[in-house]
C-alpha cells in the first residue's frame, strides 16, 4: 500500500510562486511513476505533470514552462514549482500513483491565486 500526503498549498498573488511537495509512503517509490492533478470548482480533475521513475516529466499545455516538477527518491517525496501562477491555477492539487492493481491519491492541498 503507498499513503501520498501533499503540503505547501496557500494563497499567493498572481504572478508569484509555491511550492507544492508530495511525500509518499513505502519501500518503492523510486519505482513509482507520480502524477500531480487539481480540480477547480465544478471542474473535472485533471493531470497537470507526472514523473517517471527514470526521471522524465510530461506537463499539462497550460503549465507547461511555468510548472516544474521534481523527484527526491531519498526523501520518497515529489515536488511541484509552480511559478507565474495564474488565477486559472487556483485548485485543489493531489498527487496519484500507481502500485500493483490500485491506484493511490493524497487528500490533496489548496492552492489560491489572487487577482
Amino acid at each position: 500500500q503507498v499513503q501520498l500526503v501533499e503540503s505547501g498549498g496557500g494563497l499567493v498573488q498572481a504572478g508569484g510562486s509555491l511550492g507544492l511537495s508530495c511525500a509518499a509512503s513505502g519501500t518503492f517509490f523510486s519505482l513509482l511513476r507520480i502524477s500531480w492533478y487539481r480540480q477547480a470548482p465544478g471542474e473535472q480533475r485533471e493531470l497537470v505533470a507526472a514523473i517517471t521513475a527514470g526521471g522524465n516529466t510530461n506537463y499539462a499545455d497550460s503549465v507547461r514552462g511555468r510548472f516544474t516538477v521534481s523527484r527526491d527518491n531519498a526523501k520518497n517525496t515529489v515536488y511541484l514549482q509552480m511559478n507565474s501562477l495564474k488565477p486559472e491555477d487556483t485548485a485543489v492539487y493531489y498527487c496519484n500513483t500507481a502500485y500493483g492493481r490500485a491506484e493511490y491519491w493524497g487528500q490533496g492541498t489548496q492552492v489560491i491565486v489572487s487577482s
